[in-house]
């Protein structure tokens, strides 16, 4: 998050106090004095700032541009630290409702305008999708009382994954992140400043600097082990943090670590500027992050920070002071503010595309708004004297109380929209339990159905495909979980045939269907499910504690398979999983060698096996563009959605025991591939089947299974 502390500086305090809490005056003197203004740090501010964004907007050309997050909290512990040391040696200790109420001023106005602006905006249906709605109100009151960070965490979002549906707001993660700093970071140091004056006579400054030092190793060993066991959460929480904000600190409170040396300052800045470009392009989702890879770009900003000199046009810090770079510094803010809410709700604005124009245009809007945010809300607020003439705890009453009414409007958007996402809730019930004739695939696979025309009728609605998913999210193990969670359901009888249904999302997807089929046969269903974790021999090429997780899921999960010995096994897995070419000459062969590794054993044991060729991976979710546009205008090309090669197709090619089912012609003709078919809605987001398109295969899917468990002839539809 760019916190933009430029305008931290000396205050007037008045004369030493013997406490290390002093009573505020009546009025601030926030402009009593300059401010400490540092250029070459507010061109890094730039840098940072533009990494996030191009991130977000291309994630491809900039995969590592996540790292601008961890450049800013370098910044702040640096400008936050010598700040707070200043006042602390000048009065002996900190104001900290003062302090606190600056914070306030600065950050609060232009946080909770965004804020404000997301809440309206997904309070409209026209705007943005009904099934999103719950999480998007969540978020929004979670961010406006700076927790998100931990809402994130504790709910396992995995922040580098690029998939899923992404909240208005989750930006909000690191700017939660930074209020928490600016609360604990001045009472660790006036907990210090306490010690030293009671136990170590005086000694201030060094009894800061050992507490900050053991805080910030103390973090970091936390962030390399939390990352290794728990990566998901350990990318929002404090603790893992606070190391780099330390790492800033450290600059600003060991004089000598700020290089002033010409050679030394050009090489170390420089330096510092190639390492957080390395980040930028050579980071990616599968580094294990933050854990000790966050050093490149921490120890990279620190660098840049450290190098003081400024003598040639040549070094850093007068490159990084150029006004451009200062221009982007100034609004960083603001920038970042705005650029996540705008990407995100962009596709859902009708005429609005996806092509590099407007991906452009939608760039330029950002700095445009970022510029009319600084002009008229960041600065005048930072300075409005009804505030800055009155004791802080009145700027610190009227932030809370201006988030009070940011939060209540976002849960007056789910008020406002609750009934509709109730009818809607129910609709999807309604339609799984009485799909029309000839509804979704069946509309091609059935030849009675030939010629069958819904116009226009998508169902679910666009707004609302999110929302048609297995709801048994229990049975659904991710990350580093390892566990061989099962579920069972449909009949428990002895002498029931027992179905086991393996693999990863692209398998939970199937849950509810078959355990229709299953309860209507007289079957037993048992769900071994792990996110991107197909059933297989081959190590995923993901590097880290997830992939090795995945690895001791499986081994978990043939104990399960081995134990209970079913009587059918239906696996199935998406196209696109990323695996170790370690032995092989492509991820294709792979892919193939480690399924039918993974399938020998259990068909030596004469289980047969069922699995299906993978669905069309859309680059955005479908329903974006259906809930705007008409659905021919929502087609899209075969040969980007759909590979030439399926590995599970390949690994079931000539395997005695082996089904394997192919769709793709229901999905896609020759040329194009449909987000709509027979009335159906097919997709939920950019790859996963809603639960009333995957009911439509049914019959299919039942045909297969009966087969392999000796109850039919075997013939499909395919």
């Amino acid at each position: 998050m760019p916190s933009a502390d430029h305008d931290l500086g000396p205050q007037n305090l008045g004369s030493p106090a013997r406490t290390v809490l002093r009573e505020p005056p009546a009025a601030s003197p926030e402009h009593a004095e300059p401010s400490r203004f540092i250029p070459h740090v507010q061109g890094l501010r730039a840098i940072a700032v533009l990494f996030v964004v191009l991130y977000h907007f291309w994630p491809g050309r900039l995969s590592g541009g996540y790292v601008g997050v961890d450049v800013f909290f370098v910044i702040s512990g640096f400008l936050i630290t010598g700040h707070l040391m200043r006042e602390i040696e000048a009065t002996g200790g900190v104001r900290l409702a003062q302090f606190w109420a600056r914070r306030a001023r600065r950050l609060l106005p232009a946080s909770l305008l965004v804020l404000l602006f997301s809440a309206l905006v997904v309070a409209s249906p026209y705007l943005f999708p009904l099934s999103a709605l719950p999480n998007e109100v969540r978020e929004i009151i979670a961010s406006t009382f700076y927790v998100e960070n931990w809402y994130l965490a504790i709910s396992s979002t995995d922040y580098l994954a690029l998939s899923g549906e992404p909240t208005t707001v989750q930006h909000y993660w690191s700017l939660s992140l930074e209020e928490q700093f600016y609360v604990l970071w001045p009472l660790i140091m006036l907990g210090a400043a306490y010690i030293a004056v009671r136990f170590a006579r005086g000694a201030r400054r060094r009894a800061i600097l050992w507490t900050l030092g053991v805080v910030t190793l103390a973090s970091f060993v936390f962030c390399v082990i939390f990352t290794i066991t728990d990566p998901a959460p350990a990318y929002f929480v404090t603790f893992t943090r606070m190391w780099q904000f330390g790492v800033g600190a450290m600059i600003a409170l060991i004089p000598m670590l700020r290089v002033r040396h010409a050679v030394g300052s050009f090489v170390l800045g420089w330096a510092g500027v190639f390492a957080l470009l390395y980040a930028a392009f050579f980071f990616d989702g599968q580094t294990p992050f933050p854990g000790y890879m966050a050093l490149v770009p921490t120890l990279g900003a620190a660098a840049v920070i450290a190098a003081s000199n400024t003598q040639r046009w040549w070094y850093p810090t007068r490159m990084l002071s150029i006004r451009p770079a200062q221009f982007v510094g100034d609004i960083s803010y603001s920038l970042y503010l705005w650029h996540w809410p705008l990407i995100v709700i962009a596709p859902s604005v009708p005429f609005w595309g996806l092509t590099i124009y407007h991906r452009v245009a939608l760039l330029a809007l950002c700095f445009v708004l970022a510029w009319l945010t600084k002009r008229f809300v960041e600065d005048p607020a930072r300075s409005w004297k009804v505030l800055t003439r009155r004791r802080p705890r009145v700027t610190l009453w009227s932030s809370l109380v201006a988030m009070i009414l940011v939060a209540a409007t976002a849960a007056g958007a789910w008020a406002v929209n609750a009934p509709a996402y109730r009818d809607g809730v129910a609709a999807i019930a309604s339609l799984r339990e009485d799909p029309p004739e000839c509804f979704g695939a069946q509309s091609v696979l059935d030849p009675a159905c030939a010629g069958t025309d819904f116009g226009d009728q998508v169902l679910p609605a666009p707004g609302f495909a999110a929302a048609d998913r297995p709801a048994e999210e229990q049975c659904f193990v991710q990350l580093n979980d390892t566990r061989p969670v099962t579920c069972e359901f449909g009949s428990d009888a002895p002498d029931a045939p027992e179905i086991v249904l393996i693999g990863d999302s692209h398998a939970f997807q199937l849950l509810s269907t078959f355990e229709r089929i299953a309860t209507d046969n007289g079957w037993h269903l048992t769900t071994l499910f792990k996110g991107a974790c197909p059933w297989s021999t081959t190590p995923l090429s993901t590097p880290g504690a997830f992939g090795e997780a995945c690895t001791q899921w499986r081994e978990n999960a043939v104990e399960v398979l081995e134990q209970r010995a079913p009587d059918a096994i239906f696996t199935a897995a998406i196209s696109t999983t990323p695996y170790s070419t370690a032995g092989f000459d492509s991820q294709h062969d792979a892919a193939v060698a480690g399924y039918r590794e993974a399938w020998a054993p259990m068909l030596d044991a004469g289980i047969p096996i069922v699995t299906v060729v993978d669905n069309p991976v859309w680059e955005n979710d479908p329903n974006k563009c259906l809930r705007t546009r008409g659905v021919a205008a929502c087609d899209g090309p075969r040969d980007a959605l759909l590979g030439d090669q399926d590995a599970l197709r390949d690994a079931a090619d000539g395997l005695d025991g082996v089904t394997v089912l192919d769709f793709t012609d229901v999905f896609c003709d020759d040329t194009t591939c449909f987000p709509v078919i027979g009335g159906a809605n097919v997709y939920r987001d950019e790859d996963h089947l809603t639960v009333s398109f995957v009911d439509s295969l049914a019959p299919q899917y039942e045909v297969a299974l009966r087969s392999a468990l000796g109850m039919g002839d075997g013939s499909l539809t395919q």
